[in-house]
């Protein structure tokens, strides 16, 4: 798209960030403890503090009152920019969580995920581009939010996706008094993790849930109606390996528990934190469109934990975080711990802060609602309705560039319509219901298969 047709168009709102995107077999893990290399992890490179650094301060004198390797707690305090009323509900929940889901493509056909038959594909232009997946990772974070989590689908199958991840990660670092991106996260199923982790640890990704649903490869090809157990188990061992060397990856492996199926796992997954710093998060079967759910293949969660508690005795409860999902435990004297998504029997619903955007750019507020608002045809109106790709992304840069140096007329910011946008996903997310439905209601109600939403 020509520059001067984006000149042309008038700006409604102000851009208040600034923008800088510039006897079954078991897993053969690599133990941390087998690794005595003197050499780390480099990972990321930090971003660049947008204040000049503070002179560094001889610890043989005393540090003058003007002087301070860091800001003050009051003075971080003072500056701090209210939460943003766009992502606070009703019921004073704030929305600092935003999961991207970037593709509808998997290379698996997980049972309880995906109909046996597939589903019908989007046309690729009603799906996001990747400059519009980084323009709305950029509006998000500057209303506060700090985690943003990339799913699908299986989002390694995107080829796009190192570039995008790149993109994200320069979202890090403080600016106009939000905290700035602190985590860029993925959902994968591992497949093909392993040929692309490097680079993306590279990129900023700070955090995986890996989705595996059992520890037999045979058992494996039955859950998934494919291979690939194997590809699996190489990407797991890449993330020990890099964690070992300092790279800092939170890895959290997703076990979906389906009665008659893979129960009979449960131990077997809560055996692999003996020594290894691993989180197994066990998740009870949820219902979606496709996935054939009845609650007689639902293990509750404290069925399983008393199956685990009559094995380990020692089994200890784990402070939970602000906003978690889980029920955390540890068995004591083990490295890693384990844990239990409760959606179906004790829903999580008071601590919610996620938001979801689906890959054809559909706001979800709740995971389980049937509710959605397009953020992408509002956000291509900036294009006169056609998708942002790269050569208009580039065209709207250069006229930022040309308003900010006073070349162009016009109220700075990328997006023209960006006030139309956050008073869109306001109205959504005031629209937030206390809970989602219960278990009864679930299984009648109309939802886009799992695949869709990406979870």
């Amino acid at each position: 798209m020509a520059v001067e047709k984006y000149a042309q168009r008038s700006s409604v709102a102000l851009m208040r960030s600034s923008r800088r995107l510039h006897s079954q077999p078991q897993f053969n893990f690599i133990a941390a403890a087998s690794y005595h290399k003197t050499t780390s992890w480099r990972g990321p490179a930090a971003p660049v503090a947008e204040s000049s650094t503070p002179e560094r301060i001889s610890v043989d004198s005393p540090a003058s009152p003007s002087q301070s390797f860091k800001p003050s707690r009051f003075k971080r305090i003072q500056e701090a920019a209210p939460f943003s009323s766009f992502l606070t509900d009703n019921f004073y929940r704030q929305h600092d969580y935003l999961r991207i889901s970037i593709t509808e493509k998997c290379n698996l056909r997980c049972l309880y995920c995906m109909p046996e038959e597939g589903v019908p594909q989007s046309p690729p232009s009603h799906l996001l581009t990747t400059p519009e997946i980084v323009l709305l990772s950029e509006l998000f974070v500057s209303q506060g939010v700090t985690k943003i989590r990339l799913t699908g689908g299986e989002p390694t199958v995107r080829k796009d996706i190192l570039p995008m991840m790149q993109q994200i990660g320069q979202l890090r670092g403080a600016r106009a008094g939000r905290e700035g991106l602190k985590d860029l996260c993925l959902t994968t199923n591992g497949i093909s993790l392993w040929r692309k982790l490097d680079p993306m640890v590279e990129a900023g990704l700070t955090g995986i849930n890996l989705s595996l649903d059992t520890l037999d490869p045979y058992q494996f090809q039955i859950m998934t109606r494919r291979k690939g157990f194997d590809a699996v188990q190489r990407s797991i061992d890449r993330i020990l390996e890099m964690n070992a060397l300092g790279a800092g990856i939170k890895l959290k492996i997703n076990c979906v528990v389906m009665r008659g199926l893979n129960d009979r796992e449960i131990l077997d997954f809560v055996e692999l934190g003996r020594e290894k710093d691993i989180e197994v998060r066990f998740i009870e079967y949820m219902p979606f469109d496709g996935n054939k759910w009845s609650e007689g293949k639902m293990l509750p969660f404290q069925e399983m934990l008393d199956r685990i508690k009559e094995k380990y005795p020692g089994v200890e409860k784990v402070q939970d975080h602000k906003n978690d999902t889980s029920k955390t435990y540890r068995v004591s004297g083990f490295v890693g711990k384990f844990g239990f998504i409760t959606s179906m029997t004790h829903n999580f619903c008071g601590t919610c802060n996620r938001l979801r955007i689906t890959s054809d750019g559909n706001l979800k507020v709740c995971l389980f609602g049937n509710d959605e608002v397009s953020l992408r045809d509002i956000l291509r109106e900036n294009n006169m309705g056609n998708p942002i790709d790269e050569e208009a992304f580039e065209a709207m840069k250069r006229i930022e560039m040309d308003r900010k140096e006073g070349r162009v007329d016009g109220a700075l910011g990328m997006l023209n319509n960006e006030s139309k946008l956050l008073d869109v996903i306001g109205i959504a997310v005031k629209g937030k219901k206390e809970k989602h439905a219960g278990m009864g209601e679930l299984k009648d109600m109309k939802n886009r298969p799992m695949i869709l939403i990406g979870g």
